[in-house]
């Protein structure tokens, strides 16, 4: 508030003054340049006059002349004063983009400050310290993962022996039926109990009378 009544915005008015300055000194150069075109074609008119009066009337020829130098003077100085006013304006505007580049460099350090805050060298180094820690301990974990088997490893000989023994439940079912032959059937029994099989060969004619016999009294009982 106070700043408002007590000039206040004097910073933007030093931040005016530049544009100020280029607008007023532009204006000048136009007026001047306007000087120089006029003065131009004053020469040009007198230097008219000069030419078509030489031959018939030379006090007029002779006036012209002076005017035309005096108008070449006033040219010259016209001259002088576009130059200055052009350089004083490109000196202006340099001075002022330097100003405003300076003052853009200023902000951008001091938001660069604000960013980093209380950062430091060795904050970073911790911190790419821990990311690659971190990075190293993802590595191992995959390996482990990758590398573990899920379940526990199959005893090969308990499956060997499970398969056996569907093998010999087949092979029973099938004798049951009658679908293999008895050598088939004997080629895959064990030893031992082929052995058996080869002794108990003996034995089986004996039973085989016995039952004839004894189917014989059996009809024999019917008929009487």
């Amino acid at each position: 508030m106070w700043g408002a009544w007590f000039g206040g915005n004097g910073g933007q008015k030093r931040k005016d003054a530049p544009k100020k300055a280029i607008l007023d000194l532009r204006q000048q150069l136009d007026m001047l340049q306007k000087r120089e075109r006029h003065l131009e074609n004053q020469m040009a008119k007198q230097d008219e006059i000069a030419r078509g009066n030489v031959s018939t009337n030379k006090t007029v020829a002779r006036n012209a002349l002076k005017r035309k130098k005096q108008h070449e003077h006033s040219l010259e100085q016209t001259n002088g004063q576009i130059s200055m006013l052009e350089q004083q304006i490109y000196s202006i505007e340099s001075a002022n983009i330097n100003q405003e580049t300076l003052v853009a460099m200023k902000n951008a350090g001091a938001a660069m400050k604000q960013i980093h805050g209380k950062m430091t060298m060795e904050d970073v180094d911790v911190t790419m310290e821990q990311l690659r820690e971190q990075h190293e301990l993802t590595q191992e974990i995959g390996n482990a993962i990758t590398s573990m088997p899920i379940t526990e490893p199959i005893d090969e000989d308990e499956l060997e022996a499970e398969l056996g023994a569907l093998e010999q439940e087949n092979l029973d079912e099938k004798m049951l039926t009658g679908t293999v032959p008895v050598a088939d059937s004997l080629s895959r029994l064990p030893k031992a109990a082929n052995g058996d099989l080869v002794k108990g060969k003996t034995k089986a004619p004996v039973e085989e009378e016995d039952e004839e016999e004894e189917l014989r009294k059996l009809q024999a009982e019917m008929a009487m």
